[in-house]
């Protein structure tokens, strides 16, 4: 099949006057080979079947075209996946509107949802228009293909197209890149409800009179202060004592500040129960909680996890098990033969930014390239005000390991750009002792997901704090606080003889 064409529709309403890929005419014929791969026995072989078109699989496959394969791209929704239509792009702009609006600047919720609709390329629409990823994977030379897809041999895959016609694909490397989509527990009363997910939650047009977000971690963190900084009244619940409790607990203090400032109603350390739909007051839906109390939510977020979509994909065609649901690839992000995972499904963490790490990564192991993901310096970062990011290890996961790490902390509030900006906040890092190398580093307040990547580059290249202590960081900055916190580690293990 020639490059270029794709076939099928995306799955989902499409938005008035946007003609369906359906009435495009079906290609025939046509084979495509490329570089050093196999002989392609068929019009419908390539290099490359990348199921899945996210950060992770469109990654994928714009590496491999760049390197001259064959690629085969099956989506069956958008392309670009759920980053630039409905988790990290809507989410960051409507946190910025926000921001602005909390300080009294002219961004009224109609301004923050016209601009979000801009952002995702939704504007007028129902749906939103992928065709800006879709093109640039097709002027590369791609194929994209719309329909359902499922593995049904070693390297053979079949795409249900959405008018009921099916098409085989065979790849001499099959990529699974499904992504994950928000979880939801099986709660009574659920089905007497609409919740929501991200997806809602990122997209909607119209303000609710409440919400009651399921979840503390960064996705429910977000959206909270984004409704809450436009009058919504929030309620958070979260089964651990600590939000986001797999940061730091700085981090997480900073956070639950910033929420709470704004009038965010946190219940820690319980769990939802079981809904009532309709009984609380003025129509909203009630949450009653394990410790007795009970909220109430005119809508309910769910964002308690994400699951991904590998179930009934056929990798037991493959004799590849999933255990809870989940794949465990090798080193090199291997399932099976030829076959490979990345993205959410592949762990270690869900990122946008590893997703897309992983992407270039297969492709160069599928291509002979004597390389593995290396996973010792992933940052993350929660973009509420305050920000919160953190790379590497906590004390207690350092000492853990077998490291004689220690920790040093400075107060964000009290140094040169604290005072200017009027922020509060923290830096801390984690040192071992014997190796004088970082690895740790937390920080929370103004830029921190910019500023942690001096130490993400610390952790990475093993720098010494030797080198890091030398370092010279702009003045008033978030990196020099930590910068200044490599100064005094290197003084305290020189004064210990370490």
């Amino acid at each position: 099949m020639p490059p270029g064409v794709y076939t099928g529709a995306p799955i989902g309403p499409l938005p008035p006057g946007r003609p369906s890929p359906l009435d495009r005419p079906l290609p025939t014929g046509g084979t495509r080979t490329s570089g050093d791969a196999l002989p392609l026995p068929a019009m419908d072989t390539f290099d490359f079947v990348i199921i899945g078109s996210g950060a992770a699989g469109e990654a994928a496959a714009h590496e491999a075209l760049r390197r001259g394969a064959s690629v085969a791209v099956v989506e069956r929704e958008l392309v670009g996946g759920s980053c630039p239509f409905w988790a990290c792009m809507p989410s960051k702009a409507l946190l910025h509107a926000a921001g602005v609006h909390a300080i009294g600047g002219d961004y009224p919720w109609t301004r923050a949802a016209a601009f979000r609709d801009y952002i995702i390329n939704r504007q007028d629409r129902s749906w939103p228009d992928d065709s800006g990823h879709l093109k640039a994977i097709v002027d590369g030379g791609g194929e994209v293909i719309r329909g359902e897809a499922r593995v049904t041999g070693a390297g053979r895959v079949a795409v249900q197209l959405p008018d009921g016609r099916q098409r085989e694909l065979a790849g001499h490397n099959l990529v699974i890149a499904v992504g994950s989509q928000s979880t939801v527990p099986d709660l009574p009363g659920l089905a007497d409800i609409q919740p929501w997910s991200n997806r809602e939650a990122t997209s909607l047009r119209t303000l609710p009179r409440s919400l009651a977000v399921l979840g503390g971690g960064p996705t429910g963190l977000e959206l909270a202060q984004v409704m809450a900084r436009f009058g919504v009244p929030v309620r958070i619940v979260h089964p651990q004592p600590l939000l986001n409790h797999r940061d730091h607990p700085r981090n997480s203090a900073a956070i639950a500040e910033g929420l709470r400032r704004d009038g965010v109603e946190l219940h820690l350390g319980t769990r939802a129960e079981r809904i009532e739909a309709g009984a609380g007051g003025d129509g909203a839906h009630r949450i009653h909680l394990a410790n007795g109390e009970a909220i109430d939510g005119h809508e309910i977020l769910f964002a308690i996890g994400r699951t991904a979509p590998l179930a009934g994909l056929g990798l037991d065609s493959i004799g590849v098990p999933l255990e809870d649901g989940r794949v465990h690839p090798d080193e090199r992000l291997r399932i099976a033969e030829r076959t490979f995972v990345i993205g959410d499904p592949a762990g270690p963490e869900m990122h946008t930014h590893l997703a897309h790490y992983q992407g270039e990564m297969v492709v160069a192991i599928a291509l002979g390239d004597d390389v593995r993901p290396d996973y010792r310096a992933i940052p993350r970062a929660v973009y509420t005000d305050p920000e919160a990011a953190g790379v590497g290890l906590r004390l207690d996961q350092a000492r853990a390991q077998g490291l004689d790490a220690v920790e040093k902390y400075a107060d964000l509030a009290t140094s040169a750009k604290g005072y200017v900006v009027e922020a509060s906040g923290h830096a801390t890092i984690v040192v071992d002792r014997a190796t004088h190398e970082l690895v740790g580093a937390f920080l929370a307040g103004p830029a921190a997901g910019e500023a942690i990547h001096l130490a993400v580059l610390a952790i990475k290249t093993r720098t010494p704090l030797e080198v890091l202590a030398d370092t010279i960081t702009a003045f008033p900055t978030t990196t020099r606080v930590m910068g200044l916190l490599f100064t005094e580690a290197l003084r305290d293990l020189q004064s210990a003889g370490s």
